[in-house]
């Protein structure tokens, strides 16, 4: 048992780039070797921007492959059957024998046993793999045939520490690789990952990106400890640092105080976004003007700490012009200018889509009781910031701009916050909107963007949704649960619709209603999924689903979600499957027809009595509450008539001789099934034993 050790020294790869090449190549080794039966103790990937590493220890030098019995053709078949067995097993006749089975006699042959080296296997192996992997992006440099994410330049690889010799294009394997990657002049041998490894951390490169990621929070931590500050939270920032840099070193930075009268999320996204910074804030979650760094080298000198200090203020001082410019350009004034915006083709400009965004808002605005004029207002200048210098310079500054913009001129407060909050949620786990004004702006622009794209036929496929459509439907329904408010959504896609037909735009797509009822019902099934709700639960809520009831939908099915396994839940369950399997059971066995008809006059037992009274009793509750139902309260009211079911099925014989009165306890636990269903199919719940 030996180690295999593998690096592809390369020019830099970004950082997007890193963690899939490792992920990927070392899961294809993993298969190979288990297809192989080739066994090992440990494997791992590593890398660094030039560097690609993929190291197995304590793997197999060698395997025995035992000899086996082949079975061929009968020995009765054309000769031209016997033939192709021959060549697919690169033998002659004269290695097969004669056998005999419970289906004939057949040609056999017995293979040799062997035994194969791992070094062989590897060297057809590797350059396969890598003539296979597919990049997202490639590039082909100078007169080579090799399409590489960058320029190839190296290939190490080692077996026993022995080379494992092959060819990759116009590349050859060694045991030795580039020790500096910026002059590529000197080489080293390597015979072991050990050996390498350790070369490098004495020159300060850590190969390993988990150790250069415990180092970099090390050194943030030992820096903001000392002066009570802090770092947001941003797991994807650090992962591409680290994958940017060989040998860390951590350095705090600062810019000039005049540039925190900008608004922080410009601060923020110049640091984080465009120049890989870590900002820095105080104990109270204000900005500070001091930002952390991750260089590649020491800075001996400081000149690195001073150049990128220069970077940030060259950035902020474009964005503070561009600020102090735009955030007095009249938003009122500056809604013409949308006119030259198109939105996108076949659905008008942005000034269409804020002219539909205003009626739609205004019909919300009645189902939240809120002013119809401020909704309007929003809506209407809600879009300004896109013609922005900044906006132009930050896009993904866009509705954040809009309300510090609004805010500066002196716009309701309402009215900012809806601007600023009407992009959300842009995810599953990013908040919603909660105020009123922010709830009709958000759902107003997101139900106009599915029912254009739908309209026109650009929706997303199983693999592809390049306008975000599934996102924006969840964050319709996240928006409407996250409120614990019902809005009439049906009714909303179709004016949306008229809008789009008044405005003269054409739609290719005549079943958008029924489509985008779709989507937004399965945007809701994965949203119950998401927490964690029992999958026949979900099956029971969307069998009744309407898209005017989604919050209560969802409250309903959480509310059972929480009982379910208790004694309320089993109670209720267990009621309904009696009465149901006995109903169901009956009517497929009898040709009587249910007319929803129960007559309590020829009843024979209190027991009916008893469940027909406790029917009546849970049907006038349903017909007393409103809309706002307690779900918990509703279930302990269903379980509660266990005792009534349970006696009369325990006391009451169903399949009675006497048609009459067969049928009318059939009508009776048919009343009762569908006094159930009020809340929900519960045909569709499983038991423990289903």
């Amino acid at each position: 048992m030996s180690e295999f050790f593998l690096e592809l020294f390369s020019e830099e790869i970004p950082a997007g780039l890193q963690k899939n090449l490792r992920d990927k190549l070392l899961d294809e080794f993993q298969k190979f070797f288990l297809e192989k039966s080739i066994k090992s103790k440990k494997s791992f990937s590593l890398s660094t921007p030039n560097r690609l590493i993929i190291v197995f220890e304590g793997l197999d030098l060698q395997i025995r492959i035992l000899s086996e019995e082949i079975k061929g053709p009968k020995t009765s078949a054309p000769e031209q059957a016997v033939e192709g067995f021959l060549r697919s097993n690169k033998i002659e006749k004269k290695d097969l024998y004669k056998d005999k089975t419970e289906k004939g006699e057949f040609y056999f042959y017995k293979t040799k046993s062997k035994i194969l080296k791992t070094n062989d296997l590897l060297s057809e192996f590797v350059p396969r793999l890598l003539e296979n992997y597919q990049w997202k992006k490639s590039m082909k440099w100078g007169e080579y045939d090799l399409n590489w994410g960058r320029p190839l330049k190296s290939i190490l690889s080692v077996l026993d520490k022995k080379v494992v010799e092959f060819n990759f294009h116009h590349l050859s394997s060694s045991n030795s690789t580039y020790i500096d990657k910026d002059l590529e002049e000197k080489r080293k041998v390597f015979s072991d990952f050990k050996s390498y490894e350790k070369y490098f951390k004495k020159q300060s490169i850590l190969v390993n990106q988990n150790k250069r990621k415990e180092l970099i929070n090390k050194e943030f931590a030992k820096i903001l400890s000392k002066r009570k500050l802090m770092i947001q939270d941003n797991p994807k920032l650090i992962d591409e640092v680290i994958n940017l840099v060989d040998n860390p070193n951590v350095l705090i930075c600062s810019f000039d105080k005049r540039f925190l009268s900008i608004p922080k999320e410009i601060l923020i996204l110049t640091m984080q976004s465009h120049q890989k910074y870590f900002p820095i804030f105080d104990n109270k979650g204000e900005i500070t003007n001091e930002f952390l760094i991750v260089a590649n080298k020491k800075d001996q000198k400081g000149l690195i700490k001073i150049g990128n200090e220069r970077v940030v203020e060259a950035r902020l001082s474009d964005a503070e012009f561009f600020w102090n410019k735009d955030k007095t350009q009249n938003l009122v004034k500056k809604v013409s200018e949308l006119k030259l915006m198109n939105f996108f083709k076949g659905l008008g400009t942005y000034f269409d889509k804020v002219q539909r965004m205003r009626k739609l808002g205004a019909m919300i605005s009645d189902e939240l009781l809120i002013s119809k004029e401020k909704v309007e207002l929003s809506a209407s200048i809600c879009k300004t910031d896109l013609t922005s210098d900044l906006v132009g310079e930050f896009p993904e500054l866009q509705g954040i701009m809009g309300g510090y913009f609004s805010k500066y001129q002196g716009f309701d407060k309402d009215i900012s916050l809806a601007i600023t909050e009407q992009y959300l949620p842009i995810g599953l786990d990013s908040k919603t909107p909660k105020k009123p004004f922010s709830v009709a702006l958000s759902v107003s622009d997101k139900i106009d963007t599915l029912v254009g794209f739908f309209g026109i036929n650009e929706k997303p496929t199983s693999s592809k949704d390049p306008f975000g459509l599934r996102r924006i439907a969840l964050g319709i329904i996240r928006t409407i649960i996250e409120n614990k408010k019902n809005l009439k959504i049906k009714d909303l896609l179709s004016y949306s619709s008229s809008l789009y037909l008044n405005q003269g735009h054409t739609f290719a797509n005549n079943d958008v209603q029924r489509e985008l009822h779709n989507f937004l019902k399965d945007r809701f099934k994965y949203y119950m999924k998401e927490k964690q709700i029992r999958f026949d639960i979900i099956d029971a809520t969307i069998s009744s689903f309407s898209l005017n009831k989604v919050f209560s939908s969802f409250d309903k099915a959480t509310s059972l979600n929480k009982i379910i396994d208790n004694q309320v839940g089993l109670d209720i369950i267990s009621s309904y499957k009696r009465a149901s399997n006995i109903l169901d059971s009956e009517l497929k066995n009898n040709e009587i027809q249910i007319t929803d008809t129960t007559d309590p006059g020829i009843f024979k037992s209190d027991f009916e009595n008893n469940l027909y009274k406790k029917i009546k009793e849970i049907k006038k509750y349903y017909l007393n509450i409103d809309n706002d139902e307690d779900y918990k309260q509703s279930l302990s009211i269903l379980a509660s008539a266990k005792k009534e079911i349970f006696e009369f099925f325990d006391n009451v014989k169903v399949n009675e001789e006497n048609e009459s009165l067969r049928k009318n306890r059939l009508e009776l636990i048919n009343m009762l099934c569908k006094t159930f269903q009020n809340f929900i199919n519960f045909q569709l719940l499983k038991t423990n034993n289903e």
